[in-house]
């Protein structure tokens, strides 16, 4: 869009950038720069307009975003060039991800690479690498508080190493997804240190005041994210002499994203990261970027704002880059993290679906869909252009943030509802073959998040310490149910390494004093590759799931109506144990596969009458995409057997195994 002020300002800053800069080979940069200049300029002077440094800020960012866009390789520039003509690219039924620690999964970058053929084995063409930027080794997070956002963790390899990882998965077609931390530094990062010492510059990169007072009433509205190990949202520094926002953990200093420097430095990295061979950028804990007195200090408009203006800076440099938002948050409000515009995101391609995965570990508690149907009832529809990222485990715990209203339209009580869950994956409750653990208990609320490998949690560890060949089968079905629904539900399934071998639970995190109070370290394992060379045993554990996942991948892939293009229809039953949902292809009128899921212990039954109108399953012609079976009909009732699922058509694609 042309609009005087802006492309005047735009003028101007081309003017004044750096000589070195403006010597530079800049066609397809100019262009993007000019498409975008009237979004960037506005969303800028939403944000920082009233600063009397506007200008020369508006010039820092422009000079950031032409140096990443010279620097960049010319096969990454192609590769922007081909996703600008195939714009939906990444709404395809073929990509399948893995997200996986570096150092758990194969020791370091190098043993992900040596590793890379083990993934495509199985189906991954897309591999989340957990943060491997460095930390202090005795304060991370996980990878969370980082201390230098352009070096990686020594111990799992250095920059030519990643290099090298992105160039080998580009030449097997395969994507690589790197997380950058947005909202926080650990508090031993330079910019810390700096304000530590005086320097008013950098303390004004994070919130840092000299008394209680501003914290006091931030602390009025703001909940606490970890009560039980980090209460309160502000830390004491003894060096400064002042309170800094901590809202995840002391050592990790929350950014102020109200400076544009903070902004720029931000772009910068995240521009970096697209550099080395990123093609999805995670960006963590983009809830929580802007903080205002008065709220919670999560899902602010501003926050919105931020991301709006990274999204359109990425595009003018990088535009083949995509975002993933991770936000944990209530479905009214992760469906914003991809932007409220009619069709095309407008802050993150992506986003999280922990609606969805926290809904299927209910079912698997009470074995029926009814809060499961009832929450997908009542997520939002995402917009054209954008897809979740659906998951049944990850790094992190299982929340239980379901909708009070949806769990009573469920016919539940919630806060009952929610110990019940709690009691039955920790393995408290009489019926429960769970082996987790509570995390995050809040002892003022009673609220609690649970711990535990996919494994353990549905009752394989808990299986084969009694040598039960009956619950071993189970827990198999059980996995590959869950990962049925996350393969054909609409987006981009992300499995977690180790599942596909069915890890349990690792404890050995207690023997490490820097990780013995966080027992999500137990879902966090060493790879046991002993264990995975298993899978090539027929009959073993590890067979049956592996096996069992990479054909359900493959068939899944050769199925069109499982691209997502807001093309699914959830079935309201009559049974409260079955999930059912049609999938269908917008540009494929006679592609449509009916998805149906039992969560019960004993076989269930669909009426194909309650399908509707459909054209479809002639008495006689149903066939299961997956095992091509046809399943057990009486007159017009469909029999599901006992944690199982269906991708049912009457017509049998060709599959690749």
């Amino acid at each position: 869009m042309y609009e005087q002020v802006a492309h005047s300002l735009l003028n101007e800053i081309l003017d004044r950038l750096k000589p070195e800069i403006r010597r530079q080979d800049l066609r397809h940069f100019y262009t993007r720069l000019g498409a975008n200049f009237y979004a960037i300029h506005s969303l800028f002077h939403l944000l920082y307009g009233k600063r009397s440094d506007f200008t020369e800020q508006m010039i820092n960012l422009v000079e950031v975003m032409a140096n990443q866009y010279i620097t960049r390789s010319k096969q990454l520039e192609q590769s922007d060039i081909a996703r600008e003509k195939e714009h939906n690219w990444f709404l395809s039924q073929q990509w399948v991800g893995m997200a996986l620690y570096a150092d758990g999964f194969a020791d370091d970058l190098r043993g992900v690479r040596s590793r890379l053929p083990y993934l495509q084995e199985l189906g991954i063409n897309m591999v989340h690498l957990m943060p491997v930027l460095k930390c202090p080794e005795s304060a991370s997070d996980g990878g969370y508080a980082v201390s230098d956002f352009r070096q990686l963790d020594s111990r799992v390899g250095n920059l030519d190493d990643l290099r090298e990882l992105a160039e080998s998965m580009h030449k097997r077609e395969m994507l690589l997804v790197f997380d950058v931390v947005v909202n926080h530094t650990s508090d031993e990062h330079a910019w810390a240190q700096m304000a530590r010492s005086g320097k008013q510059k950098y303390q004004d990169y994070y919130y840092i005041f000299g008394n209680r007072d501003v914290p006091d009433m931030f602390e009025e509205t703001m909940p606490e994210i970890f009560p039980e190990t980090s209460p309160g949202n502000f830390t004491w520094d003894e060096t400064m002499g002042k309170w800094v926002m901590s809202v995840f953990h002391d050592y990790q200093w929350d950014l102020n994203y109200s400076n544009p420097a903070v902004f720029i430095e931000m772009i910068d990295i995240i521009l970096f990261w697209a550099n080395q061979g990123a093609d999805i950028v995670r960006l963590d804990a983009v809830a929580f970027l802007w903080k205002k007195i008065g709220t919670s200090c999560q899902n602010e408009r501003e926050a919105h704002l931020i991301l709006q203006l990274m999204k359109d800076c990425c595009q003018v440099t990088a535009p083949g880059v995509l975002f993933i938002a991770e936000a944990i948050v209530a479905p009214v409000e992760i469906i914003k993290y991809f932007g409220e515009d009619a069709v095309i995101a407008k802050e993150c391609e992506i986003a999280y679906n922990a609606t969805f995965m926290a809904l299927l570990w209910d079912a698997v508690a009470t074995r029926n869909a009814k809060l499961l149907n009832q929450g997908i009832r009542n997520l939002p529809d995402k917009l054209d252009r954008a897809t979740w990222l659906n998951y049944i485990r990850c790094h992190d715990d299982i929340g239980l943030g379901f909708d009070d209203r949806d769990i009573r339209l469920a016919g539940y009580e919630p806060l009952a509802h929610r110990r019940f869950l709690v009691d039955y994956f920790t393995g408290t409750y009489d019926d429960s073959e769970a082996k987790g653990q509570p995390f995050g208990v809040n002892e003022k609320t009673g609220d609690a998040r649970i711990s535990g490998s996919l494994a353990s949690l549905v009752g394989l560890e808990w299986a084969l310490e009694q040598d039960d060949p009956e619950a071993i089968e189970r827990a198999v079905k059980l996995i590959l149910l869950l990962h049925g629904m996350i393969l054909s539900f609409g987006g981009i399934p992300l499995l977690y390494y180790g599942d596909e071998i069915g890890t349990l639970n690792d404890c050995s995190f207690l023997q490490d004093e820097s990780k013995a109070g966080d027992n999500r370290w137990m879902h966090r394992p060493q790879l046991d590759w002993q264990k995975a060379e298993l899978r090539l045993r027929h009959g073993t554990v590890e067979q049956q799931i592996f096996d069992g996942l990479k054909k359900i991948i493959a068939v899944r892939k050769s199925i069109p109506a499982f691209a997502d293009f807001n093309n699914r229809e959830l079935l309201e039953l009559d049974n409260p144990h079955l999930f059912a949902f049609w999938r269908s292809h917008p540009n494929q009128s006679g592609d449509r596969v009916l998805v149906v899921a039992n969560f019960d212990a004993s076989p269930q039954y669909i009426n194909l009458n309650e399908l509707g109108n459909r054209g479809m399953f002639c008495y006689g012609q149903v066939k299961d995409l997956c095992s091509g079976e046809s399943p057990a009909l009486f007159k017009e009732q469909l029999v599901i057997p006992p944690y199982r699922f269906y991708w049912l058509t009457d017509q049998q694609p060709e599959v690749e195994l």
